[in-house]
């Protein structure tokens, strides 16, 4: 018998033979309860965290199947970002993981920033080295915990501020004291430090080059242990509670400024003791809008303005799909009118203005904006009108955009958008 025909002889036996083995020997059943401390007691913390979203919203939103799923979603998202840093988060072996933004949509990020965030010590001494990139902003703030120090307090490493060789690079010493002898740049480690935050913002996403980042830990050794049961363990015991805190945090954040009055109007909203942007100043309200409806949203212009967006949110404060929707808008995407004033439409149908905000299915939800570095920080005006009035409202010398433009203006800043470093 020839080696060909023996091994087709094998292949015809083993087909035959391990599905009957599979059979005949029937995986063994899980134990009723996890033997792995700490799993049993992250999956039942987690079991009802969407029923306490819901807890916090109005009967008519808690009986949405709609909403009930956004909130699973959410609830999801919050997980799955706070998972991501229990098995990659380390203060000894450093690195910049995902925070939030496109899929770990959690307390509205903005559409032109992408957050990630490292673990450090404030006891230890790092070595950020990288590009600076050319983006509207990529700015670094220490976390520190709540109210323990005001934004304003809070020292920021702003990469395009610092000195750079003639390819671009940075080389910058984190510390709790300046070394003796160090003529580089240094930076302050506050001791409540927990971890670093990079926000990277991008106002003309097809032209600003993001930075390269890398950061390491000085004061012990470059290699990594394996991690003992103990710390693992630590990890899955305090992923509840991590998780929590972002599924819960903003889930009525929509629903209290209705409850307020602000809907269709708007008021500042001032975040700097949870971990805001020294110089950004926010304003927001609800926006509610049948079909036929639109919101045009009207103000001054600073005239010193490093950066300034609005963008949407839903009911639960996810920021409304921007990858895929003319659902965010920016300085480099919304010019003035040439009276000085900007505005901006809100509406679910498509007015053919150049300033439209999609609302994307969402009749109701938020609007907000932000000005950063400003030299004023005007609050906007908003007035309902009927979609077919739109012009009325607007200067006579307002653009006109076909839809066959939009789709391409759309599918343009998608390819812009995730063609950016995201991970």
């Amino acid at each position: 018998m020839t080696p060909k025909r023996l091994l087709a002889l094998f292949a015809v036996g083993a087909a035959t033979i391990l599905p009957l083995a599979a059979q005949a020997q029937p995986a063994p059943a899980a134990p009723k309860g996890s033997a792995v401390p700490g799993w049993n007691e992250l999956v039942g913390k987690l079991s009802d965290l969407p029923d306490r979203m819901l807890a916090r919203l109005p009967e008519a939103m808690r009986s949405d199947p709609q909403v009930q799923q956004e909130v699973a979603r959410l609830a999801l998202e919050a997980l799955t970002s706070q998972g991501v840093d229990a098995i990659g988060g380390d203060a000894d072996a450093p690195e910049f993981l995902p925070a939030i933004g496109y899929l770990f949509n959690v307390g509205q990020p903005n559409a032109d920033t992408i957050y990630r965030s490292a673990r450090v010590d404030g006891a230890g001494t790092y070595r950020l080295r990288g590009r600076a990139g050319s983006l509207n902003q990529a700015i670094i703030s220490q976390i520190v915990p709540r109210n323990a120090e005001t934004g304003k307090g809070r020292n920021h490493i702003d990469l395009s501020k610092l000195k750079l060789d003639k390819q671009g690079r940075f080389d910058v010493l984190l510390s709790a004291a300046k070394p003796k002898g160090h003529r580089g740049e240094w930076w302050e480690l506050r001791p409540q430090a927990s971890r670093l935050m990079i926000r990277m913002v991008s106002a003309d996403w097809a032209k600003e080059q993001a930075p390269t980042l890398s950061i390491e830990r000085l004061d012990k050794p470059a290699a990594r242990p394996r991690r003992s049961a103990a710390d693992l363990e630590a990890r899955l015991r305090a992923l509840p509670g991590m998780v929590d805190m972002m599924a819960l945090m903003f889930v009525e954040h929509v629903e209290k400024l209705r409850s307020d009055g602000y809907v269709n109007r708007f008021k500042t909203f001032d975040i700097t003791s949870a971990g805001g942007l020294a110089g950004q100043y926010y304003y927001e309200g609800a926006y509610d809008l049948a079909e036929d409806e639109a919101l045009i949203v009207e103000s001054d212009v600073p005239k010193v303005c490093r950066y300034r967006s609005l963008i949407l949110t839903n009911e639960l404060y996810e920021t409304t799909d921007w990858y895929n929707n003319h659902s965010s808008l920016n300085n480099a995407q919304a010019p003035a009118d040439k009276d000085g004033r900007l505005r901006i439409v809100v509406s679910s149908k498509d007015p053919g203005v150049p300033n439209w905000l999609d609302t994307a299915g969402h009749a109701k939800g938020l609007i907000q904006g932000r000005w950063m570095d400003c030299d004023s920080q005007p609050v906007p005006t908003a007035t309902k009108v009927k979609l077919a009035d739109v012009r009325k409202h607007l200067p006579a010398d307002t653009g006109t955009v076909t839809p066959q433009q939009r789709q391409q203006i759309v599918r343009e800043r998608r390819a812009a958008y995730v063609q950016r470093p995201v991970w």
